[in-house]
């Protein structure tokens, strides 16, 4: 099924006051989200996945153990990737997070302040380009993970509720290279807590 660059669920300004320039949002879904399109599109065309779904031919390119992924892998995954990215974010002030969203990172964390904790470390500690997330395991158990490059908790038979891209492109306009302050920027202004509770 061939890739197409969805528009983003709101204007490449509306996230200015929260932390998150219109240039960023510009340069990340304009430039680098449709590269990841048009590459994979010349990928998959006349291949043998050129028929499945977006998620299939993710589990079916991915190689465990590789040092590197293809490129059909890289480019697929990262729209993924980013499709999440952009919907599990939003505008607007005091995010109410979900109660039933809330009572499970109780559950899973201890808190929902020890999960923010242990999601941004996650984020600060991938070394290099990745993704740090929160998914939902085979298990059923909430746990937080981080990936390198375009790898994403589909490999893994998880289901991811919330993703943070930690590629340079993503946070270098508006925060330099202060990884940590960008992650902290994520949790407390960006995530739109409804949408990844809609994922549970």
């Amino acid at each position: 099924m061939a890739f197409t660059l969805p528009d983003l669920p709101y204007a490449h300004d509306a996230l200015a006051s929260l932390g998150m320039s219109k240039e960023t949002l510009e340069y990340h879904h304009d430039l680098h989200h449709k590269a990841y399109v048009d590459n994979g599109n010349k990928l998959l065309a006349a291949s043998e996945y050129e028929a499945m779904s977006l998620e299939d031919i993710i589990t079916s390119t991915y190689q465990a153990g590789a040092v590197a992924q293809s490129g059909l892998f890289n480019n697929a995954s990262q729209h993924w990737n980013h499709n999440l990215f952009w919907e599990i974010m939003g505008p607007g002030e005091n995010k109410k997070m979900p109660g039933e969203l809330e009572l499970a990172l109780a559950e899973s964390f201890g808190s929902v302040a020890k999960f923010k904790e242990d999601f941004a470390a996650a984020g600060a500690g991938q070394f290099g380009s990745g993704w740090c997330w929160l998914v939902k395991d085979k298990d059923g158990a909430l746990k937080v993970t981080k990936t390198e490059n375009g790898v994403n908790p589909l490999c893994f038979g998880q289901t991811a509720l919330l993703g943070c891209d930690v590629w340079e492109h993503s946070y270098y306009i508006d925060f330099r290279n202060k990884r940590p302050a960008y992650l902290t920027n994520f949790l407390e202004k960006l995530v739109n807590w409804e949408a990844v509770a809609a994922r549970l």
